[in-house]
């Protein structure tokens, strides 16, 4: 159920001077793609531990001896499993997902475009306009001073969690289940600043913008800019972050500024935030028209051709859980056939009202307990123990149900973007 974590082998295998912008920067010129100079150098060297004398005489796709062995990672994201390099996106194994907070170095990275090369809290700025009393302009200083500070832990979801396992398969970032997490976020209430700007009855819909830059550095291009209706940006368990765990926003997750609005799909979220306009129609920005982040009106069969005036904007996401401990492929001894399995649930903008587990491909299903959440919009833990009746080789299905009584289905509900996979999670394991 997860995939291997990438090695520098397998980033150069494909494409050498790719693999050496990803890794340590850009290369000098097409003809030397070996060389390295300026920030690219000096990320090797440290990653070395000092200076490379000869790093002139690299040869194209280089790796250096003392790095050979070590996985490929983002730095302060040990673990995570590299999707794709250009724009970044990693996702974080289910077993290492079992912490009830998400550990920053556990959080999925989800970019569109390119970070932004400055990320100083001290001279970034959010502007706050459109259909409002009173723009306003804000440090992050400033955000701090006039308006309560509050802490709270909040499940974020790619919308496109769960895409890999599409069949036909889905266009895009083939995420297996581990693009989602809940971490203790800090900042102050979105719905707080709207109100302090006066939101007009002409407001619709809000419009969120980010210092990040398009891939192709056109930058007359976003390379996103969603929002989210009125009505939801006026949550108050919405907020504009500047803290993750306790400390700074870690870089990919979006320093130092970002939206957290939970329950939805995470391209809601903006990541290094700097303006927030308030609109008087559904918002029209980068992702937000056509079929991005959108499923169709109605149910369609694996396959089916869909006109595009026929899909609906993504909102609050569906019933989901995670099965986080053991890690799926394990052995039990038959002498001690008893686990313990546990995980987390979530259900978009409600509540989970259960978490069911299987061991027998559905025919029966086992109770867990399932706790409250620390907080509307955190994940929910359960745990259960588990008896295998003899040995070989088992499956533990877990489905959840939400209060509206909406329960995890077997089957993907699948649609053309691969949107929305909330089928239930499953692991393996042997009685030996």
């Amino acid at each position: 159920m997860t995939k291997k974590k990438v090695d520098l082998f397998d980033l150069y295998a494909e494409d050498p001077e790719k693999a050496d912008r990803v890794v340590f920067g850009r290369v000098s010129n097409p003809d030397r793609r070996g060389f390295l100079k300026g920030a690219g150098l000096a990320t090797m060297a440290a990653a070395l531990g000092g200076y490379i004398p000869f790093h002139r005489n690299m040869p194209a796709g280089f790796i250096p001896a003392a790095m050979a062995e070590e996985p490929f990672v983002i730095e302060g994201k040990d673990g995570l499993t590299i999707l794709n390099d250009r724009p970044v996106n990693a996702e974080c194994p289910a077993h290492l997902l079992d912490d009830e907070v998400t550990p920053t170095n556990r959080l999925f990275v989800r970019n569109n475009g390119i970070p932004p090369s400055s990320m100083d809290p001290d001279s970034w700025t959010l502007t706050i306009d459109g259909e409002v009393d009173q723009p306003m302009e804000l440090t992050i200083a400033e955000l701090k001073d006039k308006f309560d500070v509050v802490t709270r832990q909040l499940q974020l979801e790619c919308g496109g969690n769960g895409r890999s396992f599409f069949d036909p398969k889905a266009r895009g970032n083939q995420w297996t289940v581990g693009a989602v997490g809940a971490c203790n976020w800090t900042g102050v209430r979105l719905a707080d600043v709207l109100n302090a700007a006066g939101v007009k009855d002409s407001a619709v819909y809000t419009a969120h913008y980010g210092a990040d830059a398009h891939l192709s550095g056109d930058p007359e291009k976003l390379p996103i800019s969603r929002g989210v209706p009125i009505a939801k940006a006026l949550n108050p368990h919405n907020l504009i972050a500047f803290e993750q765990n306790g400390e700074p926003i870690h870089p990919m997750n979006g320093a130092p500024l970002r939206l957290v609005v939970p329950g939805w799909p995470g391209s809601c979220s903006h990541k290094w935030l700097t303006r927030i306009q308030l609109r008087d129609q559904v918002h029209d920005g980068a992702k937000m028209t056509g079929k991005s982040y959108r499923v169709p009106e109605y149910p369609v069969a694996p396959g089916e051709d869909v006109p595009e005036e026929a899909f609906k904007i993504i909102e609050s996401m569906p019933v989901k859980s995670l099965i986080t401990y053991p890690q799926s492929g394990i052995e039990l001894p038959a002498s001690e056939p008893v686990l313990e399995v546990r995980g987390h649930a979530w259900a978009g903008d409600n509540w989970v009202t259960a978490v069911d587990l299987s061991i027998d491909f559905g025919a029966t299903w086992i109770k867990t307990n399932l706790r409250k959440p620390a907080n509307p919009y955190a994940w929910q833990h359960f745990a259960a123990e588990l008896k295998f009746p003899m040995k070989g080789y088992y499956e533990v299905w877990a489905r959840a149900t939400d209060d509206q009584g909406r329960t995890q289905p077997f089957a993907i509900a699948w649609n053309p973007k691969g949107y929305l996979n909330n089928s239930m999670h499953r692991i393996a394991l042997r009685v030996v």
